[in-house]
């Protein structure tokens, strides 16, 4: 079995990817403060319609996480094309808003659940969550692209050595 140990093993990778989440997760909670206090605000203090102030809410949260997965959680990443990472974000934020919204729109006119609380736990935890698994899949493997390595400069000694002929 080769590369069980190597540098692109799961175990090899796994640190990496806990602190990738670390750093999501908490760009992630500052853009879901900002999407329940939006949301709340448009919902019950300006009496706008559920699923209308989900969207306006998410959308206010996209724009927050975006600036703080790009300058902190994925600094490191390719910066050469930040207009298509910036269309990339902005469509699978919309995919991850739809799957969010579409759990508020199922709970509240679907099934029912109407109460402030109801309306929450559907749009800001349940939705939130699946809408917040899907953008860290899609954020990490489509929009902030790793930067290749640089290839390895050859050792003092490799210099001298001609490559063989075959």
């Amino acid at each position: 079995m080769t590369g069980m140990r190597g540098p692109h093993s799961a175990r090899a990778r796994l640190p990496g990817i806990a602190r990738e989440a670390a750093r999501f997760g908490a760009v992630g909670a500052f853009g879901f403060l900002v999407n329940v206090l939006v949301f709340n605000l448009c919902a019950h203090a300006a009496g706008l319609a559920p699923v209308r102030s989900g969207v306006i809410a998410t959308t206010a949260a996209v724009c927050t996480n975006y600036a703080g997965n790009r300058y902190w959680t994925y600094r490191h990443c390719d910066k050469t094309r930040r207009r298509r990472e910036a269309s990339l974000f902005l469509l699978f934020s919309g995919a991850g808003m739809v799957l969010e919204n579409g759990v508020l729109a199922l709970s509240h006119y679907g099934l029912g659940f109407t109460s402030p609380l109801a309306d929450n736990l559907a749009k800001n935890v349940i939705g939130l969550g699946i809408g917040s698994l899907f953008r860290f899949w899609s954020y990490r493997t489509w929009v902030f692209r790793a930067v290749p390595p640089a290839p390895a400069a050859p050792a003092a000694g490799d210099r001298d050595r001609a490559p063989l002929a075959v």
